[in-house]
Formats: structure tokens, C-alpha cells, sequence
């Protein structure tokens, strides 16, 4: 299936967010270009005293004039040391405040992302916005910024001074600018597509890599793994070979710089000789002009070479803007106007992609506080109803309800209050227990969430902790089986509060030791408000109210448990292999 990457920020967008985000930090950018000025006048001083140096030696001036101008020197250099310092400092205190803005802002619209958009465009494309490219954007920070400005200081000026030496050498020095030019004209319109080609490469790369780490359980039990390790090879393969052109096409440009160098460097001598021959300059001058011509050397150099960088670091950029910038999710202030959990699912029909239908004219309705289970073969459509009657999936045709409101009609906030979605895949966040379960509920006293533990059987084992509700659980605490991950998910459940639960397999993951508590759990927890369970063990189906057999993408069965058994058909024949 083709994947919708998200947007990627035009050069204005990027550019107006950047400022924007600047905007704020305008006393630390304003110390900075001070220090930028200061280092580029202080590195005038050194080729200017020596030039007035070799005038003093041709006319056997004194030694005197020599040291003042080797203690001006040094006294230059310290003060460029300590600009360069200052400059650099205070434009990071600019910098990485604009850019943790930038990463929150993204980060924020990320998590807001409509689910199947999400989906559409792939873990990896978000995962290397948010790793790759925000390291990219924060090196150049460090980096290659400071080089930038520095650089183009220094070029300002320098070409200055040359034209104060003489302005016949100012010229000599500037006819060596369309060399360069013509270098950077050939140079940018064939590296900007490989910069774009390369940040997509790295997501699809990264994406597949997502993809075999959390599938390779499945992998294995399927023997795919050389099939997934093949397709890793053959994107990094793809991501290799676009950095290895950018990188020939780098020694090419770099080619024409050497020579754009010599050209200048031979015009401005050969000038200064003419002068010289016809008494219209001094040597020291000539001496002075050719210093600041080489000292443009690197500057310039670095400004043409750091294009590989800028290139890539505001590739990075408009990726990570392409994000921010999306539509924010703005919650209404409003009180929700769902009073009752009744949820009403009316010709439902979905397809992921054209043409191939995984659910067909489902319609459903499930009374407030009655208790559904959805059972069925995989591939049955189960998950997707489910994932649709969340919310979290738009049906390609039908209409769903809760209290007697269209989803597609409520505000994103008010969906997200009423129906709550548990999955077989729940995380453990990194921190304390408490900060795990009152994500639901921000400032819940500790009571409560004991209360909601309780409900769920896991207040015994957590006030086991050495902690109790100030264990720091997840990847750099306490590890949790999946069954009390799954409590904590529960109990989050609990808090939250909603007038419809969405189980996908809630409990699939507990195994044979912690299933039957867990299901005991997710009756707990549905007690009085409307659930929809997929059920994944049929004693999950044997407890509901009400059973929804569906096959191919159709309800095929509906009933109790008994009336389904007595009925002898296809959840009959489920139950009695389930039994058995």
C-alpha cells in the first residue's frame, strides 16, 4: 500500500516559523551579531599591521613600530577569541530554545494526528523527524551556524579592506566572484534533490526497521525474517547510495572552489605588481591585500562547502515545520453534550484500500450500559469495527454515534472524553506508578487511584513495590508483566471515567496465569457504562450481554451466549473449539 508521508514545509513556511520562533529570543541574538562584528573587525587588524610592517622594513624604520604592531596583533587575536566565545554562546542560548519550541510544537501536533493519517504515513516518517532530523537541525545549531555568520562576516568585511588598501585590488579580488558563483549555480540545483531524497530515504529506512523490531515475533513464527532483512538492506542500501552521490558531487564542487581560488589569488598579485612597477601602491599594501585575499580562503570555502550541511540540516528543518505547522487540535471549552452512553454504528462499510472491502453495510446499535462482545475468525473485521466505533478510524461509508451525536459532528476533545479505546498493545510510560494511572486524570488524589487500582486487582501487588505508588516503573524501572501493564491501563480506564469502553483484545496479552484475573478486571471496569469487547478468549463472549458474530466483514450471528450454543451455528462451532 502506497504511505502518505506527512507534509514537508515549503522554504517560506520554514523560513516564517523559524523567525517566529526567534522572535522571542531577540536580546541573546542581538549580544550575538554585537560579538560577530567585533570578531570580524578585530581579524582586519593582523593582514592591515602587517602590511605597514613590511613598509617599515623596506624603509628601515625603527623596531619599535614593529613590536606596537605585533602586540596590536596579538591584542586583536585575544579579542576575536573571546568574540568568538561570546558569539557562539549566546547564540546557542537563542538557538535551543527556538528549536525545544520547535520540537514541542511538532511533538504536540504528532500526538493530536488523526490515527489512520498517522498510520497512512508510517511510524519511521515521524520517528525520524522527531531523532534524525531534530539532531540534524540541533548540530547545525552548534555547528554549522556559527560557521555560517562567521563566515560571512569575515567575507564582508575583508572584501572592506581590500577595497580601503586600494581599490584597484578591491576590484582585482572581486573579479574572482563570478568563478564562484558559477561553481554554487552548478552546484545547488543538483545537491537540494538529493538532500530531499535522502531525509525520505531515512525515514523509509527507519520505518522499515520499526516494522521488524515490533513484528519479530511474528516474523519468526512465520520464518520471514530474511525477507524483512532484505527489505532493511535494501533501503539502507537506497539510503547509502544517495549519501555516496551527494558525496562525488561534493569533491566536484569542491574542484571548482580550488580553482575559483587561484584565479583570484592571480589576479590580485598580478595587479599588485602593475602597481607596484608604477609606483601607485606600496609593497606592504600589495602584501596586506594579498593576506586578506587568502584569508578569504576559508570563509569562502566554508560557505560553499557548509551548503552540504545547510542543505541537509534545512531539509531537517522543513520536515520538523512540515509537522508543526499542521492544523492545531483545538478542544472546545464547551461541556460535552453526550449524556448517555448509547453508541449506534449504521451502515458501517470500510476499506483500506480501494476495492477491498474489510467491513460491508455493519450496522449495529448497543443500549448505554449494555456490555457487546465482537468474536469472529481473524480477519473477520473486528478490529477495524472496533477501531471505528473508537473513533479512531473514519468508515469509508456509514455513520457513528454516541447519545445521538455523529462522531464526525462532536469536537476531538469531547469524542476523547466519551469513548475510551484499550488495546492488547498498552505502553508503560517511564515514571512512577501514579503518574502512570493519573494520566486520565491529572491531580487525582492518591485515594482514587488506589480505588481504581483496587477495581482492577492491582492494588496488591503495587503497594508490594519498595515504593508503592512511587515506583518508577518502565523501560528504566521496574519491569511489569504484561498483565499488570495491562491493569495499569485498566485502572487509567477507570479514572478517566468514559460512557463507552473499546476493548481490542485488552486482555490478549496476559497469558494463561493472569487471564482469568484480568477479565474479572475488564467486567469491573465496564460495569454500568457501554463497552464493546473484541474478544479474543470466548469466556470473554460467555460474560457479555450480548454477542456479535461477524465473518467477513459482515454480522453473520447476534445473542446471548446460550441462545448462540443452543443455536448450533458458526459461535457454536467456535465455542466448542475453544471448549475442547
Amino acid at each position: 500500500m502506497t504511505r502518505h508521508l506527512l507534509p514537508i514545509a515549503s522554504r517560506r513556511e520554514t523560513t516564517r516559523l523559524a523567525v517566529s520562533l526567534l522572535r522571542d529570543h531577540r536580546g541573546p541574538l542581538a549580544v550575538s551579531a554585537l560579538a560577530f562584528v567585533v570578531v570580524g573587525l578585530a581579524g582586519l587588524v593582523a593582514p592591515w599591521v602587517l602590511g605597514q610592517i613590511v613598509d617599515t622594513v623596506i624603509a628601515e624604520g625603527s623596531s619599535s613600530s614593529v613590536l606596537r604592531g605585533a602586540l596590536l596583533i596579538a591584542a586583536a587575536s585575544v579579542v576575536a577569541g573571546i568574540g568568538t566565545s561570546v558569539s557562539v554562546a549566546y547564540l546557542a542560548r537563542a538557538g535551543e530554545p527556538a528549536l525545544a519550541d520547535l520540537r514541542e510544537q511538532a511533538l504536540d501536533r504528532a500526538l493530536h494526528l488523526d490515527s489512520s493519517r498517522l498510520e497512512e504515513a508510517g511510524a519511521g516518517d515521524l520517528l525520524s523527524r522527531m531523532g534524525d532530523d531534530v539532531r540534524s537541525v540541533a548540530g547545525s545549531l552548534t555547528e554549522m551556524v556559527p560557521l555560517l555568520i562567521g563566515s560571512l562576516v569575515t567575507v564582508v568585511f575583508t572584501a572592506g579592506g581590500l577595497f580601503a588598501l586600494d581599490w584597484r585590488l578591491g576590484l582585482a579580488g572581486l573579479a574572482s566572484a563570478p568563478f564562484y558563483a558559477l561553481g554554487l549555480r552548478w552546484y545547488l540545483p543538483r545537491s537540494a534533490p538529493y538532500y530531499r531524497r535522502e531525509r525520505i530515504a531515512q525515514g523509509e529506512r527507519a520505518e522499515v526497521l520499526v516494522s521488524g523490531v515490533q513484528g519479530a515475533s511474528t516474523l519468526r513464527a512465520l520464518s520471514r525474517e530474511q525477507a524483512q532483512i532484505d527489505l532493511i538492506t535494501h533501503h539502507s542500501r537506497n539510503a547509502m547510495t544517495i549519501t555516496l552521490d551527494v558525496f562525488a558531487l561534493l569533491l566536484r564542487f569542491g574542484a571548482r572552489t580550488n580553482r575559483s581560488e587561484l584565479i583570484g589569488l592571480s589576479l590580485v598579485l598580478g595587479t599588485g605588481f602593475f602597481l607596484v612597477r608604477g609606483d601607485l601602491t606600496t609593497v606592504g599594501a600589495v602584501t596586506a591585500a594579498a593576506l586578506y585575499f587568502h584569508r578569504l580562503f576559508n570563509p569562502i570555502g566554508a560557505l560553499l562547502m557548509i551548503f552540504d550541511d545547510i542543505q541537509s540540516a534545512g531539509a531537517s528543518l522543513a520536515r520538523l515545520a512540515g509537522v508543526a505547522l499542521l492544523d492545531p487540535t483545538i478542544g472546545s471549552d464547551a461541556p460535552s453534550p453526550v449524556r448517555t452512553g448509547t453508541l449506534e454504528l449504521t451502515g458501517i462499510s470500510h476499506e483500506y484500500v480501494a476495492g477491498r472491502r474489510v467491513l460491508s453495510e455493519v450496522t449495529l446499535r448497543i443500549p448505554d450500559g449494555e456490555r457487546v462482545a465482537l468474536v469472529g475468525a481473524t480477519g473477520a473485521g473486528k478490529s477495524t469495527l472496533g477501531a471505528i466505533a473508537a473513533g479512531l478510524l473514519s468508515p469509508t461509508r456509514g455513520r457513528v454515534a454516541i447519545g445521538g451525536f455523529p462522531l464526525d459532528a462532536l469536537e476531538p476533545s469531547h469524542v476523547r472524553s466519551a469513548i475510551a479505546l484499550v488495546t492488547q498493545d498498552v505502553h508503560v510510560f517511564s515514571g512512577t506508578v501514579r503518574e502512570n494511572v493519573d494520566l486520565a486524570r491529572p491531580g487525582a488524589s492518591d485515594e482514587q487511584i488506589r480505588s481504581a487500582l483496587s477495581t482492577v486487582r492491582a492494588r496488591g501487588w503495587v503497594e508490594a513495590l519498595t515504593d508503592g505508588l512511587d515506583t518508577v516503573v518502565g523501560d528504566h524501572g521496574h519491569p511489569l508483566t504484561p498483565s499488570q501493564a495491562q491493569q495499569l491501563a485498566l485502572a487509567r480506564v477507570l479514572l478517566h471515567d468514559p460512557a463507552v469502553a473499546v476493548f481490542d483484545e485488552a486482555t490478549a496479552e496476559a497469558g494463561s496465569s493472569g487471564a482469568r484475573e484480568l477479565d474479572k478486571a475488564a467486567i469491573a471496569v465496564t460495569q454500568g457504562r457501554t463497552a464493546l469487547v473484541v474478544a479474543h478468549r470466548l469466556t470473554q463472549a460467555q460474560s457479555a450481554d450480548r454477542v456479535i458474530v461477524m465473518h467477513e466483514g459482515r454480522i453473520v450471528e447476534e445473542g446471548t451466549h446460550d441462545e448462540l450454543v443452543e443455536a448450533g451455528g458458526r459461535y457454536a462451532d467456535l465455542w466448542s473449539a475453544w471448549s475442547s
